[in-house]
């Protein structure tokens, strides 16, 4: 009996507890995952309209009332009706981007390449955005030879500007000077205006300056190309030196390099580095084009950065405002010249006719001992304009002039070969012409007549021809 009753018991407890599980479980899954609430979207399109629910479809969610005074509900009403119509939110998309759209960077926009540029934009980025705009904006200046603007001439740029200011300063004044001059030769042989510049990456247009290979001049002819232009180089005369003699032989040379090479940065690259290893490069690394072999060892770092100098100095020469370069009123470049038929020095000359010893070599730059050659027989010696006459008319009370014989080579050795008339003596640190002239028992007068001096002051190092 008590089985029976125990297997009762269980079967009772099994419904029981299978009914309250029952019972239980809408609860929970409602719980677990509650039913969106559903709200029909309004369909009129006037957003300040209150949308009025239905009657058969009550509200879920109820907004809170409130008590609002006649004023205010006046002036809610009036806020609401001039608010423009709210936007239309557009439902977030659910498409996922790629992991490659998600890693590609977006690459820097505009011209500035540097922090420095973002800063302060180069002027001839400025001067390129205007030359864009179409030949009528007033800032777009024209070249006639290739202007490339790169990271490179931006540098040379800045490095005129800033690290070399003044003397980049002082080249442009002295190039204005001798500029009508260079205008006019270089238009008779049909070259651009802009090749000018190229003096100012040559010597800043300096007719003394000298290279360490030797090259001279303004622009710096190395001996063999000067004479092979029809320059004469010797002990008296370097006619490297000559601001006209030499512009006419360059003229002729870049004409030249530009026929073989037919573009002006691959004629100004020969013009550095010389017309063979340029012509060795382009054919070594089949290339076409200055840029092409610039990227290259076969040319060397001076030529690379030859026609980049040469871009920066003409972009800063044809605007020399934007850079802060003053543009001030040069003298030009003008003499007359007189044909003189023996050799006469410049301080002879001087004393003569008072023109200015000084003034004699600036204008005849070329002639290496301040004094005409002695082996010409008609040499043309530039003079200050309007003194012509003068010059011709005294310039037979100027004494003839004596050289020091120069040396000569003989098997390896340089010898000084002594003079007819006397011999040799160097002066040396603390020597005057009286104690000279009383170790050699000669008069100050008659050693001063001889070595063509007219003041008393010599300098150590240079040398006195001393009469028997």
């Amino acid at each position: 009996m008590h089985a029976r009753f125990l297997g009762r018991g269980v079967r009772a407890l099994s419904v029981l507890s299978f009914c309250l599980a029952s019972l239980s479980w809408p609860a929970l899954t409602g719980a677990e995952s509650p039913t969106p609430l559903e709200v029909d979207p309004p369909t009129s399109t006037d957003t300040t309209a209150e949308s009025v629910p239905s009657e058969d479809t009550p509200s879920l969610i109820q907004e809170p009332e409130y008590s609002l005074e006649e004023a205010d509900r006046t002036a809610a009403t009036e806020l609401e009706a001039t608010e423009p119509p709210a936007p239309v939110a557009s439902e977030p998309s659910t498409e996922v981007p790629p992991a490659e759209a998600l890693l590609q960077l977006k690459p820097l926009s505009g011209a500035a390449a540097r922090f420095t540029d973002l800063l302060t934009p180069p002027a001839e980025v400025v001067q390129e955005e205007a030359a864009a705009q179409g030949p009528e904006s007033e800032d777009a200046l024209a070249y006639n030879v290739p202007i490339v603007l790169d990271p490179s001439v931006q540098g040379h740029i800045r490095f005129f500007n800033v690290s070399i200011r003044n003397r980049f300063e002082q080249w442009l004044i002295r190039l204005s000077h001798y500029r009508p001059l260079v205008d006019s030769i270089f238009s008779e042989f049909q070259l651009p205006s802009d090749l000018i510049y190229l003096s100012l990456v040559e010597s800043g247009f300096n007719p003394h300056a000298l290279s360490r290979a030797r090259a001279a001049g303004p622009w710096q002819f190395m001996k063999g190309t000067a004479k092979v232009y029809g320059l004469r180089v010797d002990s008296y005369v370097d006619e490297r030196r000559d601001p006209v003699k030499s512009t006419v032989a360059a003229a002729r040379y870049l004409r030249d390099l530009y026929d073989l090479f037919g573009t002006w940065p691959l004629a100004m690259a020969a013009y550095n580095a010389g017309e063979g290893k340029v012509m060795r490069a382009l054919h070594t690394a089949q290339a076409e084009s200055f840029s092409d072999i610039a990227k290259t060892r076969l040319i060397r770092r001076e030529t690379k950065e030859y026609v980049p100098r040469f871009m920066a100095a003409t972009i800063i020469a044809k605007n020399p405002d934007r850079y802060g370069f003053p543009q001030n009123e040069v003298q030009p470049h003008q003499f007359e010249e007189v044909v003189v038929r023996r050799s006469i020095h410049f301080k002879a000359i001087a004393n003569v006719t008072g023109i200015s010893y000084q003034e004699l070599k600036v204008l005849n730059p070329e002639l290496r001992r301040d004094a005409t050659p002695p082996d010409d027989a008609e040499y043309h010696l530039k003079v200050p304009v309007g003194t012509r006459e003068k010059v011709e008319r005294l310039l037979d009370r100027a004494p003839t002039h004596k050289f020091a014989p120069l040396s000569v080579p003989v098997k390896g050795r340089r010898v000084k070969p002594e003079p007819d008339s006397g011999h040799w003596y160097r002066v040396r640190v603390g020597d005057s012409l009286e104690k000279i002239a009383k170790r050699f028992n000669i008069s100050v007068k008659t050693l001063k007549s001889i070595n063509n001096l007219t003041g008393h002051t010599i300098k150590a190092g240079s040398r006195l021809v001393i009469t028997h």
